[in-house]
């Protein structure tokens, strides 16, 4: 007669490693592709709202800032499908690694628009 399956279960779990990390002492790397926090550069943006009218979850607003309008994400609406980044002409939007997002106030989760400064020392 045979141990009960899980006295031997947890005999064999007690031998092996952890699974799991100490978090947030211990960071996993995320995977290449990783959809994490958008980056803009501005510097590129041709202010075309491409990315504002293809979100599906309306998480991108174009505000107006110096007579043009720039891209404004919500991330607190965002659904990380990287539609904005696929319709923008330039290039302006890319993925990064930073997935720690969570915050104490929803400011906290607004990518406000820093348009480039103006060429030819405009005020």
């Amino acid at each position: 007669m045979g141990l009960p399956k899980f006295i031997s279960e947890a005999l064999r779990a007690v031998a092996r490693r952890p699974f799991t990390l100490m978090y947030p002492f211990e960071r996993r790397e995320p995977p290449e592709g990783y959809r994490g926090k958008q980056v803009f550069d501005l510097s590129k943006c041709i202010n075309c709202g491409l990315c504002a009218m293809d979100c599906p979850a309306f998480a991108i607003e174009m505000v107006e800032i110096g007579g043009k309008k720039w891209p404004k994400l919500y991330m607190d609406r965002c659904v990380f499908c990287y539609q904005c980044a696929a319709s923008c002409p330039k290039n302006v939007i890319s993925s990064s690694k930073l997935y720690e997002l969570a915050g104490t106030s929803r400011s906290n989760l607004v990518i406000s628009p820093e348009p480039p400064a103006m060429e030819g020392g405009g005020a």
